[in-house]
């Protein structure tokens, strides 16, 4: 496990969590932005810098993954991993796509394939996620609350594809990144059961 990676997942999800706060307690009550908008709360301008900063924070949370992937032990949780990495890869991009689409309506043909994209990655890291949160369960390497982060995590990005066409998407954003600050904060915590038994059975055997 590469404990860099692992910090600047950290560090993305935690900000993720810090900007969903941030556009639902203070950007969506200053904005006069009509919620038709693809834009919405921000301006078709303020959502240009507000889409590249979303992408380094994506991008942030693609290293945790890659770091998580890492991790996994049984063919399973590798799937899962390498599926969640995806799904994030695919949220980097589309924040990207959202940049020629910022002045247009939701009901407009750019904006309704960038939510599909959007939507894509988000399935995907539900699944991939919850894929690996299962094979964690079964897994006698992880133990204590680490061992659910994982389910947890996947579970939530699944009710994030029905949250993100409501007003409660920032809310969504928000617990998300915390989901994900409880993965990446299992992984650099966790104390694999495989590499401690050794070492008490040796004391025993002593």
């Amino acid at each position: 496990m590469n404990r860099n990676l692992t910090i600047a997942g950290l560090v993305g999800a935690a900000l993720t969590t810090a900007a969903g706060i941030a556009i639902e307690a203070v950007v969506k009550p200053a904005s006069d932005v009509s919620d038709k908008m693809w834009s919405y709360p921000w301006t078709s301008d303020s959502l240009i810098p507000a889409s590249l900063a979303n992408a380094v924070l994506h991008l942030l949370v693609v290293l945790g993954t890659v770091a998580f992937l890492q991790v996994m032990t049984q063919r399973a949780g590798r799937i899962g991993g390498a599926l969640a990495t995806a799904g994030a890869v695919i949220l980097f991009l589309a924040e990207f796509a959202s940049l020629p689409i910022a002045d247009q309506r939701l009901d407009e043909t750019g904006p309704q394939l960038v939510g599909a994209f959007f939507g894509l990655g988000v399935a995907l890291t539900g699944i991939g996620l919850t894929v690996a949160g299962i094979a964690v369960l079964r897994s006698p390497d992880w133990t204590g609350w680490q061992r659910y982060a994982a389910l947890v995590a996947g579970i939530w990005s699944l009710v994030m594809i029905g949250i993100s066409a409501t007003s409660a998407l920032p809310v969504g954003v928000a617990i998300y990144g915390l989901t994900l600050c409880a993965v990446f904060a299992a992984v650099l915590t966790r104390h694999p059961r495989s590499a401690t038994e050794p070492r008490i059975s040796a004391r025993i055997e002593r």
